[in-house]
């Protein structure tokens, strides 16, 4: 069976699905449908820590899924801007992850990630990407071995 490890860049996700679907991601669905081609062994969702009540009920419900939770807090500049930014968390993780497993999945769309998906696949992993179609940086469908559009059943409507 292969092992496949899980990142999913809830900031990214969320925006962009709002964005374009005006709903909700269906983190369920995408555990279903990455689970079909194999064994989940590391599951991580990285999020910012606003200590508001709902956010806090939705990680948990993503724990209960079987995600580990990564949190930042949500950082508010003198100059009215905010900072909440995962990307280079989430570059450790896979690259560490990437040598335990045959597939890294990350649901997120975004462009950064493109080198990190060329070195996945460089070191021998499948990389997968899920993003939304249209806010999906071509750079990294590119560098995916594949690519999931989000659609459809991974929609909460």
């Amino acid at each position: 069976m292969k092992k496949i490890a899980l990142f999913a860049d809830v900031q990214n996700l969320y925006y962009t699905v709002r964005q374009a679907h005006g709903c909700h991601f269906n983190y369920a669905a995408l555990w279903a449908d990455v689970s079909r081609r194999g064994t989940i062994v590391e599951a991580y969702a990285y999020a910012i820590e606003r200590g508001d009540a709902r956010q806090q009920q939705f990680q948990q419900i993503l724990r209960n899924l079987g995600f580990t939770v990564k949190l930042k807090p949500y950082i508010q500049r003198s100059d009215g801007s905010a900072k909440g930014d995962w990307d280079v968390g989430i570059t450790i993780d896979v690259l560490d992850a990437a040598a335990r497993v045959d597939e890294v999945v990350l649901a997120s769309g975004d462009g950064d990630f493109d080198l990190l998906l060329e070195r996945v696949r460089a070191g021998g992993a499948e990389a997968t990407a899920y993003g939304v179609p249209g806010l999906t940086a071509q750079s990294l469908i590119r560098a995916a071995t594949r690519y999931v559009p989000i659609e459809g059943d991974l929609l909460l409507r």
